[in-house]
């Protein structure tokens, strides 16, 4: 794969961002979003003023974006939350993995001792096998918690790692 270069998300990245988001929120089976949010609000999520969103790019082609945040706020305010979306085209490459390495090196710059996610949809195999990977652990289990377009009620997990 080409060398991926990460820079923040800047107002410009809109179009490329919504058009890496509309996929995956549209299907409605990996994010707990409502899939018919408009282009406006799924931005305003991924690009909040509580977060830093970042985009990975190869040759000035965007392949993936991820935001880092807290996860709570006072004393839950140093562990951070992430969320991350790779282009269709860019799927199956490797640039999750590489997404996860940049957040888990950047989280401790941002003043971070521990990443959490709070809600992995369990039929998502393939960002489960990432995070373990990864050193997470699944600390939480949310039976049913997740209304799965296809599958139904599925479970919902909460994956945890020190920094």
């Amino acid at each position: 794969m080409t060398e991926l270069v990460f820079r923040p998300a800047e107002p410009r990245d809109s179009d490329a961002l919504w058009a890496m988001l509309e996929p995956v929120f549209r299907a409605g089976d990996s994010y707990a979003i409502d899939p018919q949010i408009s282009p406006e609000d799924a931005l305003d999520y991924w690009t909040g003023p509580d977060r830093e969103t970042w985009v990975v790019e190869a040759n000035g082609a965007p392949l993936g974006s991820y935001y880092l945040k807290a996860n709570q706020q006072g004393g839950g305010s140093h562990v951070c939350n992430c969320g991350f979306v790779t282009a269709a085209q860019a799927q199956g490459r490797g640039v999750a993995r590489k997404m996860l390495d940049h957040a888990l090196k950047r989280a401790p710059k941002a003043g971070f001792s521990a990443m959490q996610f709070n809600f992995v949809v369990a039929t998502n195999t393939r960002a489960i096998a990432i995070w373990e990977r990864a050193g997470f652990d699944v600390v939480g289990r949310l039976p049913g918690a997740f209304r799965h377009p296809e599958k139904g009620f599925v479970d919902a997990l909460v994956m945890y790692r020190d920094l």
